[in-house]
């Protein structure tokens, strides 16, 4: 179910999705990126700007720009701290006096198995950690946002990051990084943490939902098929990991340069790393078991 990659929208003015809900796209287009960073305005007089995204003048003065006549910024929420959605809230904080409102900083909402992992020298790969990030405000799980005519439901979605949440608004939902139509969302521990991961997606799927706006790509106007199809995705490579496994033990390494056999080489690390999610993840349900403590080297075997 991988869409048709026809998503090439103009990068720097204020789109109109729907009243009261604008999109301008970063310029910071990548292979992890896609078009670039979404970042989405919210309101008709106090606007809420929804991941400002990565450092950029050029997108600094695109959102500001966009706020027209008797408008302001009134709430900067970012839905994860990774460099391409969270550094500019605080140049944007600093230029409109609005609050930066998150879960929480870099290390919030990480699973205890990944701080583990984390305090044992694993380090984080994929789009990067804003180490730096700070909010003003700490939101809670199922906390209100209020603005001037609109309110968002806070929804922790952690999995792709511990500190990622998602924004109800109405039968509408912001998904960040964890629901995306261009792509599966990348899950790279310690960061990402792949049991958090699929209870995420079930807790989404239990809504219902009209449409999803994610922070790249464009709008998903069937959310639950998307879902659907995203839980079928890990589930089918869960399968996959586990009959490589029963062919022979192996490393998160081995077992990728065995099942990812036509990916390029330079993209095999970053499926080394989905491939160590699963098996963090399966050791979690006692489906595998490693030597030792996990880590990169662990070498994994089937159980049961």
């Amino acid at each position: 179910m991988q869409p048709p990659d026809d998503f090439d929208p103009p990068i720097g003015p204020a789109i109109t999705l729907q009243p009261g809900l604008r999109r301008i796209v970063a310029p910071n287009a990548s292979p992890m990126t896609y078009r670039g960073t979404n970042t989405y305005l919210l309101g008709t007089n106090e606007l809420a700007v929804i991941d400002p995204g990565p450092l950029s003048d050029a997108h600094l003065a695109a959102i500001l720009d966009a706020v027209q006549p008797g408008q302001r910024i009134s709430h900067i929420i970012v839905t994860h701290s990774h460099l391409d959605h969270s550094p500019l809230a605080r140049p944007l904080a600093d230029r409109t006096g609005a609050p930066m409102l998150a879960f929480g900083g870099p290390e919030a909402g990480r699973s205890a198995v990944m701080t583990t992992l984390a305090r044992h020298g694993m380090a984080g790969g994929g789009e990067g950690i804003d180490i730096d990030f700070a909010p003003d405000v700490e939101l809670s799980d199922g906390e209100h946002i209020i603005g001037e005519g609109w309110q968002l439901e806070v929804i922790h979605t952690p999995g792709h990051l511990g500190n990622h949440i998602a924004l109800g608004w109405g039968n509408t939902c912001f998904t960040g990084d964890h629901v995306m139509g261009w792509a599966s969302s990348l899950v790279s521990p310690p960061d990402g943490d792949l049991t958090d991961f699929m209870a995420s997606c079930q807790r989404l799927r239990a809504r219902d939902w009209k449409v999803f706006h994610a922070g790249h790509g464009a709008p998903m106007t069937e959310p639950a098929a998307r879902l659907d199809w995203l839980i079928s995705h890990r589930l089918t490579r869960e399968t996959q990991i586990l009959g490589a496994l029963r062919e022979r033990p192996g490393t998160a390494r081995e077992l990728a340069e065995r099942i990812y056999v036509e990916t390029p080489a330079a993209l095999l690390p970053a499926a080394e790393r989905n491939v160590l999610a699963h098996l963090v993840d399966l050791s979690g349900k006692s489906m595998v078991t490693a030597k030792g403590a996990l880590s990169w080297d662990s070498r994994f075997y089937p159980q049961g």
